[in-house]
């Protein structure tokens, strides 16, 4: 089936689309750019680089803006998919959705009134296994955002790899937090991957942290 995924550039949205690529066509990438950093629907750090990973992956991206209100981003997601039908032909629409019924249900009424078929690859998947799968199928990703204790600044910009995910399981045992980010304690973005055919080199950036909470500000990047 030829369809769209709902691609924020972090983990879970790279991991899904990979995933629903092994027996689909992956027609073009949806993108919501919310103005509002605490968006309960959209991933928000570095979104703009998703143009990056668009080039890199020689997929199409469509780009939605919304003011990040409530009722209303939902209007903007529902308008960024039916775009994407009517563009790309699109048959369904395959999301990074893994615990949050907020989100799937939510998505899925969407696809419901478009005739589109929602697809959520990573949907009940133990944490623990999606950190594996990053490891197994060598997706390299680096942490954007964090809001939760015990994360410190120096949280921001670390690769996800053996180490940091080990000291993730840790955590999530002494401070009972979601080892992968599902309850929005960290947030991340994919620079290299099997799908890409140039991997993301971050040039500048800049760091914005306050008791437990900040975001990795990328000033400048490039593919090589």
């Amino acid at each position: 089936m030829k369809l769209g995924i709902l691609f924020s550039g972090g983990k879970d949205s790279y991991l899904s689309m990979q995933m629903a690529a092994e027996n689909h066509q992956i027609s073009c990438l949806l993108t919501i750019n919310s103005l509002n950093q605490d968006s309960w629907m959209f991933h928000t750090p570095a979104i703009k680089w998703t143009k990056l990973q668009s080039e890199s992956l020689g997929i199409p991206q469509i780009i939605q803006k919304t003011k990040g209100i409530q009722d209303e981003e939902l209007e903007d997601l529902s308008k960024l998919i039916n775009n994407a039908k009517k563009k790309y032909s699109i048959q369904g629409i395959v999301t990074g959705a893994l615990a949050s019924t907020y989100q799937s249900t939510r998505i899925q009424k969407i696809c419901n009134g478009l005739g589109l078929w929602c697809f959520n690859p990573l949907w009940q998947l133990s944490q623990e296994k999606l950190l594996k799968k990053l490891q197994d199928f060598q997706i390299t990703s680096i942490i954007t955002g964090v809001a939760a204790e015990p994360f410190d600044e120096s949280w921001l910009g670390q690769e996800l790899d053996s180490s940091t995910i080990n000291e993730l399981l840790s955590y999530s045992k002494k401070y009972r937090i979601n080892p992968a980010g599902e309850g929005g304690e960290f947030e991340s973005l994919v620079i290299n991957a099997p799908m890409f055919e140039k991997k993301i080199k971050i040039l500048s950036s800049k760091i914005l942290y306050s008791n437990f909470s900040g975001r990795l500000e990328i000033e400048e990047a490039k593919l090589e």
